[in-house]
């Protein structure tokens, strides 16, 4: 019994010190940015399995790059997570202070993905709340997505949340927010 622990404990480290190679690999692919090399890593990230740190990676080079292919190359990938496990990584991602096109991004791959993202509907009323209009439509997805299973108290909350936000009567978005109290209210 012993010696299973040890060995299980062995092969943890093993996983972790891989994981730690893997991601500084594609963080050095990452800070060199050259595109066909960039675009080669994040294929070969789908041949492999999820480690720890490679979506906020990722997420990062999309938000301060300004190359359209590899951007693009990047929310292909993401749409294509199935892994519920990736989950919370994408989930910490959104609630980092990117630009609203990368939340848009990554609340559009999160409804693409098929993955329950219920428990994080909070988050989505955030980028909802506070994004431009393009990442409150995505967010608007999600949280449209999943609505029927937010307990009645919370859903009560989210929709004071919405009335009490500050949006123009004159935002693109005002119309939307009256579509996110009626989802909500249902």
């Amino acid at each position: 019994m012993v010696f299973l622990t040890l060995k299980r404990k062995s092969q943890e480290l093993i996983e972790m010190k891989r994981s730690d190679t893997r991601l500084k690999e594609l963080r050095t692919v990452l800070e060199k940015g050259k595109p066909l090399l960039v675009e080669k890593a994040i294929g070969s990230l789908r041949d492999t399995e999820a480690f720890e740190g490679a979506i906020g990676l990722l997420i990062s080079y999309y938000d301060n790059s300004d190359n359209p292919h590899l951007r693009r190359v990047i929310e292909n990938f993401m749409n294509d997570i199935k892994d519920k496990d990736c989950r919370e990584d994408i989930i910490a991602e959104i609630r980092k202070p990117w630009r609203n096109e990368t939340h848009s991004m990554i609340a559009s791959s999160c409804w693409q993905s098929g993955l329950d993202y219920s428990a994080y509907t909070a988050d989505f009323l955030k980028v909802f709340i506070e994004g431009d209009y393009s990442a409150a439509l995505e967010a608007f997805t999600v949280i449209e997505e999943f609505a029927h299973e937010i307990e009645p108290l919370v859903r009560k909350e989210m929709i004071d949340l919405l009335k009490k936000s500050t949006i123009s009567p004159r935002s693109d978005k005002t119309a939307l927010n009256r579509e996110m109290i009626a989802v909500l209210s249902r």
